[in-house]
Parts: C-alpha cells; structure tokens; sequence
C-alpha cells in the first residue's frame, strides 16, 4: 500500500467515516467507499495497467474514481496531468485521478469532498457539504450590477441551483464589462421570489454580502480563458483550484 492510498483512506475514514470495502473476489485490492443511508459509491480505488488509463506502458497504477458534476470543470481536469475519464464509469461525470504524487494530495481531497457531494442523499446534503466557491453570471442589460453595491454591502440575487448559504459568489459581469468585478458571501437562500420575463425566470433569491472588488482588467474574459480555460460563463458553476489561489492573492 502506497503513502498516497493510506492518506486517501484515512482522510475518508476520518472525515465520512466510510471503511473500505472490497467486493470483488476477483479483484481483491479494488476498494469501494458507500454512503451510509443511499449506499451509492463515492469513491472506487483501483490498481490498473496504465495504458488504460492513457499512460505510455503497462506498468499498473494506482487510482481513483470518483464523480465530478460541473462538465465544464471535467474537461478542464482532463486537460491536466494525472487526471482521465472514468475508467469504467460514466465518463460524463466521472473522472479517474492517478494516486502516484501528479496530483497533490489537497486537490484529491477537494475531489473526494466533491464526489461525497455529488453522489449524496438530499437528507445527507443538507447536513455534509462544506462551502464551495461559485462563479455567477450577471447580465448589465438585466441589472445595474455594477452600482449595485454602491448604497449597500447586501444586496439580492437570483439563487442558482446547488448554492447554499456560506458558499462564496464571484461575480462575473458580461459584455461590455466581460470581468470578475465581486467576490460575495451567501448569508441567506431560498427567499421567495416569481418573476419571468424573455430569457429571465427567476423562482428563488439568495442574499449576497460584499467581500472585496477587483478592478474590470484583472479577471477579464480573455484572461479566464487563456489562463483558467474557462471559455464561457452561461449560468452559476464552480471553479478551478488555480483561479480561485488567483482570486484570493490579487491584491
């Protein structure tokens, strides 16, 4: 057993409290981890050739599964080392990590708490996810969004799927501005609210707290692109290890 694999399984037996378990007679190292309530799987070690997974030789491999929901943030993984489509998952929404040090134990960490996430009963969601950073649209041609924290540090907004109160809100501000221009604390979800109009629904708000502003050049349209290959921002997803390291350092 690898230093990497015991960290793995004692970072998930301490922080889910989920032991191994080995199924497959088989294949008798793979290693499954379930949900107490739902008994789906949130993460599946294995040890498999490289070459299936992509890598030059036949040398096995340690590795695992585990499942991503963003798309987006799928194909940005796979475009980096140690990092495949799910070996023998839905490769839509699930990704393979390599165990052998590419990937830094943190960012396998954050993966697992993820796929913990993703693959969670509502009743254990409401009780487990921890804070996540999200990056949300705001269209100028809907809302002034850039005065709107001129009068006020809390403002309303349209809750997107899956945010939830303490989760941090960058906003993205479209065309002409196309730039990061806010980073926002969730304090409140799930207000009320009906509205429809041409290409705008909204069902429910959430509340967001100003944190801090970035100047319209630092995190522009073009800069998400060449650097953090986010090519389009059409509705609330999360975000890169590497951007979000960006968002806090900039000065």
């Amino acid at each position: 057993m690898s230093s990497l694999k015991n960290d793995v399984f004692d970072y998930i037996k301490k922080k889910y409290r989920s032991d191994a378990e080995y199924p497959w007679m088989r294949f008798p190292e793979y290693a499954v981890f379930r949900h107490d309530d739902n008994k789906k799987w949130f993460a599946l070690y294995m040890i498999v050739s490289g070459s299936k997974l992509g890598l030059d030789g036949d040398d096995p491999v340690e590795a695992l599964n585990l499942k991503i929901a963003d798309p987006l943030f799928m194909d940005l993984l796979c475009r980096q080392d140690g990092y495949s489509r799910g070996y023998h998952m839905g490769k839509s929404s699930w990704i393979t990590v390599l165990l052998d040090g590419t990937v830094p134990f943190e960012n396998i960490c954050a993966h697992i708490d993820e796929s913990y996430v993703n693959t969670a009963s509502k009743t254990e969601l409401n009780k487990i996810r921890p804070p996540k950073e999200w990056l949300v649209p705001a269209n100028p041609k809907y809302y002034d969004i850039e005065h709107a924290f001129d009068s006020a540090s809390e403002i309303n907004w349209k809750q997107g799927a899956g945010i939830k109160t303490g989760d941090t809100v960058y906003m993205y501000v479209g065309a002409p501005v196309s730039a990061i221009l806010y980073k926002c604390k969730v304090t409140e979800t799930g207000i009320p609210f009906r509205y429809a109009v041409t290409n705008l629904n909204i069902s429910a708000l959430m509340k967001i707290k100003l944190i801090r502003r970035y100047k319209p050049d630092s995190f522009t349209f073009e800069k998400l692109k060449n650097d953090y290959s986010i090519f389009a921002v059409r509705g609330p997803r999360g975000i890169p290890h590497s951007l979000s390291e960006a968002l806090k350092k900039q000065k």
